[in-house]
């Protein structure tokens, strides 16, 4: 006589065919992690071979496949008809007298354990076929919270098993060519965990956008899970980096607070409707749900299961984990765990290449300009004059606009492509367009007259340095190199980065490191308060700004801690995506008309002429006008450092001008903590004045090491506004002057024993000074992401 009810604490992997995946990986959780600190609820699971004889002792297997047989998947409202139907037969059936007899047993059993008469339960399915590590049926069947009672209990069981056949479960394994009577239904039946009182959530032991490996990354929101399940809610998300929390630091390298507008609660007419949608307070929303040593602990948790589960496979496995925190003890509970099976097999390293299928006329070229990126794209243009017609931007849109400037950013983000009247390569359309991996095209003279509102155009990069702009779409096709196949580079190669949303898809790129991480990205977009107004909210006049600051702040425990955990954060997400190798954090280099733009910046900011050539880098670090604010950006790396355990961490000086400066700045960073060689910190400076070549083995008494800036070297030996359009064609870093200073710098360094890099864009643009500079025996080249493979293809030697 088969069993109809076994107990979770029995059950393991083995157990599949007989319970499904979700309750066999929580009985080998029970079995095999509880004395590791994974805490699972008891339960018990009602049988496969129930389900099996509860169709049977129906009589339903004829009508259902009499149903299925009829079903066309193409129809949908074919399939919600049939669906129904199949679901009301199972639902309506009645249940075996010894079947029913063993459930309501083991359910009395169950409340007894836990103190109660009557038990409030979690009735999930578990599917026979489930969380295999190429198919995942979750989400496929429904989930019954705060079941209570026998006669509840038996009514959750009957319509679990009949949401085998929900319209979603039918497709699913009509895609993945399962037999919809070879998979069978397990019932799970666990206590619940009190989260309505508290927070839930779900976790994963990789990112699951990218694939990255290396964090745990986890959602929370108020009351039970399903509100995250269900997509009802923007949850905080917070990511974990593994290397370092096995080593006992505090790696929490993301933390994003979400709206938690909704939570889902206990309802008193539990016999109707168990669960509600209550509102969430203000107050609460404007928190993190989950404290920073419970995020650790979860982390700790999920980071155990994946361990376990990646032996038990023999190969990494990594996990999808749902979560609840109780209200009533304090403690974090595991409800289920599965394997992830979107990035489990995936190659994540493929360089895509763009080319037009037809070939444009002349009169199909409506602008050009200088090609930012290799890509292609098609979209209806939207002519933006000025900043108040941002909003209008769609999602695909193509941005046409005269220039673009900090503030865009979070709309330049959606954008299919960017074209801009003004600007050359280095301009800040062309740099955020970079880090964004957005097609643009940056000098286009006449775009907003010669491109109607609303029309359809295709933005082609594909061809070198000139950018066109054709009328309407013009098809293309791309072509995928792996990265494995790509040459070894005849110097190191290393990455420009600014974003640290991009950094995990990065990491699999085939560099060295990092020879330029921005924080102006990380301050512009995820911190976007100047930091003396967080420093000094006193001298903020407007009443809509001081607003503004509250609102972004209110979840830190001072406007100061969410600047430094905040940059903090940004740079150690960059650290993490290329641990352990050596990531060059430049300190902050805004203008002051960029620092304006900032909130509350013009109550701290000076209009300057040219702020180019004016109150930017070092000069600003012990300055009186921002040398507290400095010190914040010292606490985000010391923080990020020694708190969190990214040591790869390396810190670079822009625009310093003079050695008094250099010492200036070193002296500062040691009052503040920061010292140079202390747990191998090293300090580079940005060699881009010329006074930094004529006087480097000078500097190098300061610095460990250098990286030229070859824009504002270009621009400074030159005399040429790197911003002037008009100026763009002489512009260039192979004149023969600028080309010396490179010679003269690597040398100078060189003969002080210390390494120099470059981080411009040109070696990438100009081949011949690629050329030049290996030849001269530069230790690095680092590239903005779409020129790495490029170059490596150009220059590198076969394997």
């Amino acid at each position: 006589m088969a069993a109809y009810v076994r107990w979770f604490n029995t059950l393991t992997m083995k157990d599949v065919s007989s319970v499904g995946g979700k309750n066999a990986s929580l009985g080998e959780m029970i079995g095999a992690l509880s004395k590791q600190g994974v805490t699972v609820p008891d339960g018990f699971a009602v049988t496969a071979d129930a389900y099996r004889e509860y169709i049977t002792h129906n009589k339903l297997e004829k009508p259902l496949r009499d149903l299925m047989k009829k079903l066309n998947p193409k129809d949908m409202t074919a399939l919600k008809t049939t669906g129904k139907k199949i679901r009301a037969l199972i639902a309506g059936g009645t249940m075996p007298a010894r079947m029913e007899k063993d459930i309501v047993a083991a359910y009395a059993k169950l409340c007894r354990s836990n103190k109660q008469k009557i038990c409030d339960v979690a009735v999930r399915s578990s599917a026979t076929a489930e969380d295999l590590p190429t198919a995942s049926f979750a989400g496929q069947q429904e989930t019954y919270l705060n079941v209570r009672g026998t006669a509840a209990l038996i009514r959750a069981c009957k319509k679990s098993m009949a949401s085998l056949f929900t319209d979603r479960a039918i497709i699913y394994r009509i895609e993945k060519g399962f037999d919809h009577f070879e998979v069978a239904l397990s019932v799970g039946v666990q206590k619940m965990i009190r989260s309505d009182k508290a927070v839930s959530g779900v976790a994963f032991s990789l990112d699951t956008e990218t694939g990255f490996k290396n964090v745990i990354m986890i959602d929370a929101a108020y009351g039970l899970g399903e509100s995250i399940v269900q997509g009802i809610v923007n949850p905080d998300e917070y990511f974990v980096f593994k290397p370092t929390l096995q080593t006992g630091y505090a790696p929490i390298i993301k933390k994003k607070l979400g709206d938690k507008r909704i939570k889902i609660v206990y309802s008193a007419a539990t016999a109707k409707d168990p669960v509600k949608k209550v509102a969430v307070s203000q107050k609460d929303r404007e928190r993190f749900a989950l404290t920073d040593s419970e995020v650790l602990a979860l982390a700790k948790m999920v980071q155990t299961i994946d361990t376990y589960y990646s032996k038990l496979h023999k190969r990494w496995m990594p996990m999808d984990v749902e979560w609840a925190k109780d209200g009533v003890d304090g403690k974090i509970y595991i409800v289920q765990a599965r394997p992830e099976t979107v990035h489990g097999h995936k190659k994540r390293c493929v360089y895509t290449t763009y080319t037009l299928l037809k070939k444009p006329s002349q009169k199909d070229v409506l602008v050009t300009g200088l090609s930012i990126g290799e890509h292609i794209v098609s979209g209806p243009a939207r002519i933006i004059k000025s900043a108040k017609d941002i909003g209008a931007v769609k999602e695909g849109d193509i941005i046409v606009t005269q220039m673009t400037d900090p503030d865009w950013v979070p709309v330049m983000k959606r954008a299919g492509g960017i074209l801009t009247e003004l600007g050359g390569r280095t301009c800040h359309a062309a740099i955020v367009s970079r880090e964004l991996d957005t097609p643009a095209i940056v000098g286009a003279s006449g775009a907003t007259k010669k491109i109607k509102n609303g029309t359809r155009i295709t933005i082609d990069c594909s061809q070198g340095a000139m950018g066109y702009v054709y009328k309407g779409e013009i098809s293309f096709e791309k072509e995928s190199i792996d990265c494995d196949d790509v040459p070894d580079s005849p110097a190191p190669v290393m990455l420009n980065i600014g974003a640290p949303d991009a950094a995990f898809a990065l990491s699999s790129l085939p560099v060295d490191g990092v020879g330029l991480a921005r924080i102006e990205y990380i301050i512009a977009s995820d911190v976007k308060v100047h930091p003396m107004a967080l420093l000094e909210p006193q001298k903020i006049k407007s009443a809509q700004v001081k607003k503004k600051i509250t609102q972004l702040t209110a979840a830190y425990p001072s406007k100061k801690q969410f600047f430094i955990d905040t940059l903090a954060q940004g740079m150690a997400t960059i650290a993490a995506a290329f641990y352990p190798k050596p990531v060059i954090v430049r300190l902050s280099d805004f203008k002051t008309n960029e620092y304006a733009n900032l909130i509350g910046g013009e109550y701290f900011e000076h209009e300057e002429s040219n702020p180019m050539l004016g109150f930017r880098g070092a000069s600003r670090y012990t300055h009186e006008l921002y040398r507290d604010a400095f010190a914040l950006e010292v606490a985000a790396v010391i923080k990020a450092r020694q708190k969190m355990g990214l040591e790869n961490i390396q810190i670079m000086i822009p625009f310093v001008r003079t050695l008094d400066e250099a010492q200036a700045v070193v002296n500062e960073m040691s009052a503040h903590g920061l010292q140079r060689g202390k747990d191998g910190l090293k300090l580079v400076m940005m060699c881009e004045i010329p006074s930094n070549v004529l006087l480097i083995e000078q500097f190098a008494k300061y610095f460990d090491g250098f990286s030229i800036g070859s824009n504002d070297l270009t621009q400074l030996a030159l005399g040429i506004d790197r911003d002037s359009a008009l100026l763009a064609e002489f512009f260039d870093e192979r004149d023969p002057a600028v080309m010396k200073l490179f010679e003269m710098a690597i040398a100078g360094a060189h003969k002080k024993k210390r390494f120099i890099g470059i981080c411009g864009q040109a070696p990438s643009d100009y081949p011949e000074l690629a050329q030049f500079l290996i030849k001269q025996g530069i230790d690095s080249i680092s590239l903005n992401a779409d020129s790495v493979i490029p170059f490596l293809l150009t220059y590198g030697k076969k394997k």
